[in-house]
């Protein structure tokens, strides 16, 4: 399916709350207001979607596959050279958001295959 990682954790995140809550208040959550949104919860999913048991995490990189031998002197190139704009490797491919959802959506559907219909 494209990640990177996959992994099953608990929900035990008691011990998470008091640095979540430190993080927002110093406001590192920068304009991304939805992180405040749920409050607690982000450390709580139980409360957030009753009955859960596990979160499962899934991890997918950036950095697009096909991009070739030496890409890496290319890109460098092309930073040196004041003539030249550079778009950032993460936003030359599709949404990543988009991509994620999709996949992520892939991966519910197979799960729910073998194990049947769950959430």
């Amino acid at each position: 399916m494209g990640f990177s990682q996959i992994g099953v954790a608990g929900v035990d995140l008691g011990d998470a709350e008091p640095g979540l809550l430190a993080w927002l208040e110093q406001g590192f959550h920068g304009t991304m207001g939805y992180m405040a949104l749920h409050g607690l919860k982000r450390a709580r999913p139980a409360e957030l979607v009753p009955g859960t048991v596990s979160v499962i995490t899934a991890r997918m990189d950036y950095l697009p596959r096909d991009l070739g031998a030496g890409w890496q002197a290319i890109e460098w190139a092309r930073l040196q050279d004041p003539q030249q704009a550079t778009v950032s490797l993460y936003a030359r491919g599709r949404d990543y958001h988009k991509v994620l959802r999709a996949r992520l959506q892939q991966l519910a559907d197979r799960m729910a295959e073998a194990v049947g219909p769950f959430g």
